[in-house]
């Protein structure tokens, strides 16, 4: 069923309005392979039908439908969040007024502390909600009201020169940590999970998310390593492995105390999926314990150390590839700025 655009003759009940069928509809469209409660799903989208009362109860319920396994829904929702409170604090009456000025001064103000890629993120789920709307608004003749958003002169990218390099930890730093992980006093007596979850993140470059969703028959044994059946992005499989004297002591002692709702080798003390942003806090703890400060101190730090240490170590940026699971080798091209020993050859250039 369509809809006129400026139906509720209130734009910030309208706006709400769009952007929770637009939310519905990214839940219904983005893959749901990792999900891991289908009946909490049917129960989410059944709420976004029945309608909220405000943008806040409708980030709760997106929350909901992250911790289930739709993490890909935050790349929309945040952005989109943002442009609603925007929006609403300057007053707009119609949602007429938006047009591609408006949404590139909201960029412009609203991403200017941010990486190139989350940028990117931020006109990807502008893009996206607005070609939405394009196609399910319609007017009492049966036309449409078209925005035919593009974004294309936005100039808040800086291009492939002002890309920020990954923060990361050295050798060193990367001891002090495995040290501080053994060593680290967990107050939630989920200990041996915790350590099983960062060991094999910084063993093998795995995403959080690829753990978070790993599925414990896809992890077993094999002579003196452990094997992990990795879905990546796009659900692209690939293999990691580490050494099983790493993990097997946490692994058989989680395993003897795990009560999981699912089939998840991991999850919280509620039987649910973690989330992401428990184990980035958990990273930065340990961290912070050891005297350790990075730009970004989250989980994801750890797969970029496994990456260039990996680099560094055997200057193979196919492996870099295949451990990291990239669709692109230029995306792992980025680890070659950290082979200090291949620098050291600009050094004499003009002696």
């Amino acid at each position: 069923m369509r809809y006129d655009l400026n139906f509720m003759n209130n734009f910030d009940k309208t706006l709400l309005f769009w952007i929770e069928r637009f939310i519905r509809y990214k839940l219904t469209s983005l893959s749901n392979r990792q999900v891991n409660d289908k009946d909490k799903l049917a129960f989410i989208i059944q709420s976004l039908i029945k309608g909220t009362k405000s943008i806040d109860e409708l980030s709760i319920i997106v929350k909901e439908a992250r911790n289930i396994g739709l993490s890909g829904i935050n790349t929309y929702f945040n952005p989109i969040f943002k442009l609603y409170n925007f929006a609403v604090k300057l007053g707009l009456a119609s949602m007429k007024e938006i047009d591609e000025e408006f949404l590139s001064d909201f960029l412009a103000s609203q991403t200017s502390s941010l990486s190139d890629a989350s940028k990117k993120n931020h006109r990807i789920a502008l893009l996206a909600l607005f070609s939405y709307i394009d196609k399910q608004n319609e007017n009492a003749d049966g036309s449409s009201y078209m925005y035919k958003i593009e974004l294309k002169n936005w100039g808040g990218l800086s291009g492939k020169s002002g890309t920020k390099l990954p923060s990361y930890m050295n050798k060193e730093e990367i001891d002090r940590f495995l040290a501080a992980i053994d060593d680290f006093d967990f107050t939630d007596n989920l200990a041996y999970r915790n350590r099983l979850i960062l060991k094999i993140i910084i063993y093998t470059g795995v995403r959080v998310s690829e753990i978070l969703n790993l599925k414990q028959k896809d992890i077993f044994k094999e002579d003196n390593v452990y094997v992990l059946q990795i879905k990546g992005k796009g659900n692209k499989p690939r293999i990691v492995m580490i050494k099983s004297s790493i993990i097997e002591n946490d692994l058989e002692n989680w395993l003897d105390i795990r009560v999981c709702n699912s089939d998840l080798l991991v999850c919280n003390k509620s039987g649910n999926r973690l989330t992401q942003a428990y184990i980035s806090r958990i990273v930065e703890n340990i961290l912070i314990s050891v005297g350790i400060r990075k730009e970004k101190n989250g989980a994801h730090m750890l797969r970029h150390s496994f990456a260039t240490l990996l680099y560094a170590k055997h200057h193979d940026l196919i492996l870099v590839q295949e451990a990291l699971g990239h669709a692109d080798i230029n995306t792992s091209r980025i680890y070659t700025h950290f082979d200090k020993e291949r620098l050291k050859a600009t050094i004499d250039l003009m002696n």
